[in-house]
């Protein structure tokens, strides 16, 4: 049994914390929202009464937060009362700049870091099926795989502090892209009287088979676990997918890389966005697409 703290319980944190007490972990957790806190502790989760509460007699401090500023105010604030030699794992998805940052304040401390972002979802957070892109040192990775494996199915190490985060970011711009393909493909497929069961019958055995039609199909029917089959309620909303397709910019602006594609994609989640589709599945980008959204 190891000492967790966990920073951060939202519809992400919350069930990655309460994948830990069920792996036998003893976990202390603070979040700002007395909701998230209370969703908490029914997953067994013990709450403690500050941040810096949370982490005192931590061996393992995880957070879980929503951009960058919040990731290096957090850190921090607690990095006085975190254990010399503690090893902190931040699993929010943030530009790679700050992650780089929140392992420098950790290193100053005396204590190892991992940026750890994750890929699967609220499903899986809840079903401790995430996928953990790992950025750190080898000893880091070492200590903190165990307990990443308690909330994933597949933990990557992907190098030095911060490609994580890189990882993260690359893997989600091929998503958005592939999502505005996959469903600019059913648009003209409609436009043409081809019906939806036969491009996929054909797409998902063909070359243009990829996760985005083959898992999250963006129409309804051919994939009924999609989110296109309960109203586009969103597994993965398209705010946060703006918000990692904004990232990537960021990173190619930053590294000099040539990322039309994405960019294209950045701007037209950005559209998907202010037209009132923010808390809407990503893959519901067909209704622009289209010209007409969910109302």
């Amino acid at each position: 049994m190891t000492s967790i703290a966990f920073i951060g319980l939202g519809n992400m944190g919350g069930p990655m914390a309460g994948n830990l007490v069920k792996a036998g972990h003893m976990v202390s957790a603070f979040d700002l929202a007395q909701t998230s806190k209370d969703a908490a502790a029914e997953l067994g989760v013990g709450i403690a009464g500050s941040a810096k509460e949370a982490v005192a007699e931590a061996d393992i401090v995880i957070t879980m937060l929503p951009a960058g500023k919040h990731v290096l105010s957090v850190w921090a604030d607690i990095l006085s009362s975190v254990k010399p030699g503690a090893l902190l794992i931040d699993s929010s998805t943030i530009d790679v700049e700050s992650a780089r940052k929140a392992h420098a304040l950790a290193a100053e401390r005396g204590c190892l870091s991992l940026d750890a972002p994750v890929s699967g979802g609220v499903g899986g957070a809840k079903g401790a099926t995430l996928t953990f892109m790992v950025g750190g040192a080898n000893d880091a990775f070492a200590l903190g795989e165990p307990i990443l494996k308690a909330m994933g199915r597949r933990i990557v190490h992907c190098g030095d502090a911060g490609n994580g985060q890189a990882a993260k970011i690359c893997n989600n711009m091929i998503l958005g892209i592939s999502m505005i393909g996959v469903s600019e493909a059913f648009v003209l497929a409609e436009k043409l009287g081809l019906s939806h069961q036969a491009l996929f019958d054909v797409a998902s055995t063909s070359s243009g088979q990829c996760w985005s039609l083959t898992t999250y199909c963006p129409v309804p029917g051919p994939v009924p676990t999609s989110p296109a089959n309960n109203e586009y309620k969103p597994g993965f909303a398209s705010a946060l997918m703006l918000k990692d397709l904004k990232l990537s910019q960021e990173a190619a602006q930053a590294a000099g890389a040539s990322t039309p594609l994405g960019a294209a994609a950045a701007q037209l989640y950005g559209i998907h966005n202010a037209w009132g589709e923010g808390g809407a599945d990503f893959s519901a980008i067909i209704h622009l697409l289209r010209g007409r959204n969910l109302s």
